[in-house]
Formats: C-alpha cells, structure tokens, sequence
C-alpha cells in the first residue's frame, strides 16, 4: 500500500511522439519536472535504463535508484531499485486526443521508509497536500511547458 499516490492528466497541444520524447530524455527531467533535482545515468540500453535521481519532497531530499522501462510513443514507466524509499512506482501515458493533441498521465505511487514515514506524520493536512501537489502535478505543468515550448 502507497504512503503517497496521485494520478492526475493534462492536455497537450502536441503528438504523443513528441510528449514521449521530451519525459524519456531521462537526464534532462530535472530542468522541467518539478521535485527532481539531479538524474544520473548508470547504466544504458540506447536510453538511461538504471538511473539515480535526487528528488525535493519539500519535507525531505532523498536520493532513489530507478529503474526505467520504455513503451514508445504510449509512455514509460521506473520502480524503485534501491535508495532512501521502501517503495516507488511511478510513469507517464500518453493517448492520442483532438485535434494531434495529447492526453498526459502521470501516476506515482511511494511507500516510505521508517524515518521519512515518521517525518510524514508531521505533515499531514495541507502540508501533505503541497508535497502531493509538487509531486503529482508539477510534472504535468513541467511537461505541457516544455513541450509547447513556453
């Protein structure tokens, strides 16, 4: 069971191709994604298969070994391989909509590890709410910006 989850959408005046493109470019999700602060890859399979990130979760900075798989142009999808979480799952889908539009999903599911889990009680409320929003959304809004090149 997620300590944290969200799912949540957004239109994108651009083809899947191109939304598909910019969320895969691994290494660069830092300039853009919100709570990301540092994407290195270690091992490639053409793209960044095996990854350490550092994300910003406001109450926290912790650093999650991801390890990506790839479903071009519909999306792709990490898990958690090691690092300072218990769990994570998180990805992108993209569907065709009107007009050559995109319709963005991002999903993300994090189990906690004692400390952070700790921490967490102290933030419940609307604190919970802003990590949530930083963590979910952001992404989103990071996405459609770049991709529509704003």
């Amino acid at each position: 069971m997620a300590d944290l989850s969200g799912e949540a959408s957004i239109e994108i005046a651009a083809p899947p191709e191109r939304c598909f493109a910019i969320a895969a470019d691994v290494e660069r999700a830092p300039e853009w994604q919100g709570a990301m602060r540092g994407a290195r890859a270690l091992q490639r399979g053409g793209r960044p298969v095996l990854v350490e990130t550092e994300i910003d979760a406001l109450v926290a900075r912790v650093t999650v070994l991801l390890r990506f798989d790839y479903d071009e142009p519909a999306g792709l999808s990490w898990h958690r391989e090691g690092g300072d979480l218990k769990g994570l799952e998180s990805g992108w889908r993209f569907a065709p909509a009107a007009d050559g539009a995109t319709l963005a999903t991002y999903g993300l599911d994090i189990r906690l590890n004692r400390a952070l889990a700790l921490l967490r009680k102290g933030v419940r409320g609307p604190a919970e709410a802003r990590v949530r929003t930083l963590l979910v959304e952001r992404p989103l809004e990071g996405l459609k910006r770049v991709v529509e090149g704003r």
